[in-house]
């Protein structure tokens, strides 16, 4: 199906062997996170991180268009991030660019998906929607 008939993208980034002193710093990763949702063309509504102990970081960037969040590893010099947007004029893939670049990732793996999307008819009677 067309992503014209999605709801929105979601971009699931994987970040492996990153900058450890990074991944651990929530005031830092607060300001790469909002400098990559400013780089797709996303409005930036409020972010929220949060340090754990003994280390490790979450957080999220709310943005009118959806969210950009993630949820690191220092120990093991990983990042989890997910970049959901609605709507067609944010580029989360500027953001993926930022972020590779400024986490000095070995190692990047990427899942993009359409969230939703219409089933397709089957075209037999009672098969569209469900009706509310």
């Amino acid at each position: 199906m067309s992503e014209a008939k999605a709801l929105g993208r979601h971009l699931l980034i994987e970040l492996f062997s990153c900058d450890r002193a990074l991944l651990d710093d929530p005031g830092r990763l607060e300001k790469v996170m909002q400098e990559a949702a400013i780089a797709a063309g996303a409005t930036i509504v409020e972010s929220v991180f949060h340090r754990f102990q003994p280390h490790g970081v979450s957080g999220v960037v709310v943005i009118s268009e959806s969210h950009l969040a993630i949820h690191t590893w220092p120990e093991h010099g990983f990042a989890a991030v997910d970049f959901f947007t609605c709507g067609a004029r944010v580029d989360y893939w500027r953001a993926h660019d930022l972020l590779k670049e400024v986490f000095a990732a070995e190692t990047v793996e990427v899942r993009e998906l359409l969230r939703g999307r219409r089933p397709e008819f089957a075209g037999r009677p009672g098969s569209g929607p469900l009706q509310p």
